[in-house]
């Protein structure tokens, strides 16, 4: 039995809420329509609620506030909305972790998130599953904490150096959290694009053929990890994944995000 399949035998997985497999299922329905999506959100208040808190979030810099599933969908679109309501499913369905810094946690997603999405349209990936594998990246994180609490403590007493967090769960666990939250995709019945994506995602070029998801997110997440957003990070990137997905570095440079532009659902 790997170490990971022995992970998954000792820990209590999250449950969502019906209303998230109904959202997953229309991941793999190209077809799939604005009713649909709609009236599969407005099936739950409170989803509905936190689901307009955020997309006002994201809509920041409109004029006007979002105040119905209709108006959401038409301001920020169809697959925003159903990436955001799945967002705010996941922010539920995990418990809250004794020592975890619950705020950090979520807006470092939702860097990542952002940085994925925006690396994405570089090299014309779909932008929002981009920026969902983005945002879930870190979920193993909280299944490892809750299993392995000591882990937690191992890991922050180390130096934070963006990259580092996978090689230092690969050797205390014999997995990474991106592996983690790649097999709990997989069990949630998410795309096959988006599970190998995060499955590849702590070292993209060690499983061909390259999964362009898994590169994009690992550089996001290295982009959200570090503290500032000066153009010159980009240099610090791992050049050969960046070269690998035949990213334009001067591109990268002169428009490069700053982490604070990305909206985050830290206070839902």
């Amino acid at each position: 039995m790997s170490d990971l399949s022995a992970f998954f035998q000792s820990v209590k997985l999250p449950v969502m809420p019906e209303v998230a497999h109904a959202l997953i299922r229309t991941l793999h329905d190209e077809d799939v329509s604005i009713t649909q999506v709609r009236d599969l959100v407005a099936k739950d208040p409170v989803l509905t609620a936190k689901l307009l808190r955020t997309a006002n979030s994201a809509a920041m810099g409109m004029r006007r506030e979002i105040g119905t599933l209709d108006a959401a969908i038409s301001m920020v679109g169809l697959s925003q909305v159903r990436t955001l309501a799945l967002t705010a499913c996941m922010n539920v369905a995990f418990p809250v972790v004794p020592g975890l810094d619950r705020t950090e946690f979520w807006r470092n997603s939702m860097a990542c998130a952002g940085y994925a999405q925006w690396l994405a349209g570089g090299i014309g990936l779909d932008a929002q599953q981009a920026w969902l594998t983005g945002m879930m990246l870190r979920l193993g994180e909280l299944l490892i904490v809750q299993a392995k609490p000591d882990t937690l403590a191992v890991l922050e007493r180390q130096p934070q150096i963006p990259g580092d967090r996978w090689a230092r769960e690969q050797q205390l666990l014999g997995f990474t959290e991106a592996q983690v939250t790649a097999e709990l995709a997989h069990r949630w019945h998410f795309p096959a694009d988006i599970v190998r994506g995060l499955n590849t995602a702590s070292a993209p070029l060690a499983s061909p053929p390259l999964s362009q998801l898994g590169g994009v997110v690992h550089l996001a997440s290295r982009l959200a990890d570090m503290a500032f957003s000066d153009p010159e990070i980009v240099d610090a990137l791992p050049q050969d994944v960046v070269s690998a997905l035949d990213l334009n570095l001067d591109w990268m440079r002169s428009k490069l995000p700053s982490r604070d532009s990305f909206f985050d659902i830290s206070s839902l």
